[in-house]
């Protein structure tokens, strides 16, 4: 096969990134690793940009978006028993949407499907040659058979345990990597959220998320420890636990139910760099991890489809490389960014384990001081609802 861009990936960012394509009539081709129901099944992050939800409508994937997402325009933060709201629209004139990362998915494979877009499931034994060239190429099977698909550029949107960011030889990229000493414990249930606001909650027990994913369907986290299991925790200790780390008039109002999914993910923050390598790009969490706090990972995975779908306008539309040369620096600038707050706003709200009396004070202290001080709350706004493209 031939093709003018390859996608390594066929989550959000992939398919985001070939449907924007396909708006301005360049083809490309998805080669996906596992089942489209496999990639439906994954549960993820719900909250998205302005930037994001922009991109969707840009691809004619929105209108769902906006028929069922919910505007949120604020956000509820709580240690101990105190809690304030950040007004996002206050601040920043922006609300942030929730929907769904697997109904932005499904959304997009709708689309994808629906213009008769190439998409390859099922796709093993990934090799990309010719990165540093001007041919790049990609073989891999298909149920044991072997295919090659010739391409002019290559998407390396396959996740942090995909084949493209090992494409770039070791001498070339630099990693950067923090690891946290706790994980988060989900649960999603088919009950009403405790609040039509997610609520981020310091507790000295540690941490918890109040969040949904619309009026009868509620995702919330508690802080654990790595060595946890899902099995180790029944849904009764869950929502006990949940209870305990936050406000008291919210634990009374909290409706509980049975898990319909029940997992723990660790958490780290993780750039390498560059995000380019001759005609390979990196996109999303090819590239860079974020801890879940503050909703960033899909997020800035957008923001990277927008530079290299716009990078790759320019060179089909109007035979310039400008975006493209340029797309590792402006892409990096803005993670480095996100990362930035994703870190920031986790160390303001967990408890770590080597945390002295005085580091407990100094986070009370911060805490109080986002409470009262509106540029601070400014700060905290305008990147939560996202930093400019």
């Amino acid at each position: 096969m031939k093709t003018q861009v390859a996608i390594i990936g066929g989550g959000p960012s992939g398919l985001l990134l070939a449907q924007l394509l396909h708006s301005r009539g360049i083809d490309s081709v998805v080669l996906e690793r596992k089942t489209k129901d496999y990639v439906l099944g994954r549960i993820r992050a719900g909250v998205l940009e302005q930037g994001l939800v922009g991109l969707m409508e840009e691809a004619g994937c929105a209108e769902r978006l906006h028929a069922e997402g919910i505007p949120h325009d604020g956000t509820l933060i709580s240690y101990g028993d105190e809690m304030f709201r950040v007004d996002f629209t206050e601040h920043t004139g922006k609300p942030v949407m929730v929907y769904g990362q697997t109904e932005v998915t499904r959304d997009l494979y709708e689309a994808r499907e629906k213009c008769g877009g190439k998409i390859e499931f099922n796709v093993e034994d990934v090799v990309i040659h010719g990165a540093d060239t001007d041919t790049p190429q990609i073989s891999y099977t298909v149920d044991g058979n072997a295919r090659r698909l010739e391409c002019d550029f290559v998407a390396g949107c396959d996740g942090f345990h995909g084949v493209s960011r090992q494409t770039i030889p070791l001498d070339v990229r630099r990693e950067y990597e923090k690891v946290y000493p706790f994980g988060w414990l989900g649960i999603l249930s088919q009950t009403p959220p405790v609040n039509h606001e997610l609520i981020y909650a310091n507790s000295p027990r540690g941490f918890a998320l109040c969040s949904m994913r619309n009026d009868n369907l509620s995702r919330y986290y508690i802080q654990c420890s790595l060595s946890d299991k899902p099995e180790d925790w029944t849904d009764e200790a869950f929502w006990q636990e949940l209870k305990r780390r936050i406000p008291v008039d919210q634990a009374e109002k909290l409706v509980t139910g049975p898990s319909i999914e029940k997992s723990i993910a660790p958490l780290r923050s993780f750039v390498t760099e560059p995000m380019r390598w001759g005609r390979l790009f990196l996109c999303g969490d090819a590239a860079h991890i974020v801890p879940p706090t503050g909703a960033k990972g899909l997020n800035t995975a957008a923001s990277d489809v927008h530079y290299l779908y716009n990078g790759l306008r320019g060179f089909y539309e109007n035979d310039t490389t400008d975006g493209i040369d340029s797309y590792s620096q402006k892409a990096l600038a803005r993670v480095w960014k996100a990362e930035r707050f994703s870190w920031w706003f986790s160390s303001l709200m967990h408890t770590y384990p080597d945390q002295s009396e005085f580091d407990l004070k100094m986070q009370v202290a911060e805490i109080e001081f986002l409470r009262s001080n509106k540029a601070a709350q400014q700060a905290m706004a305008e990147n939560y609802v996202g930093l400019p493209y």
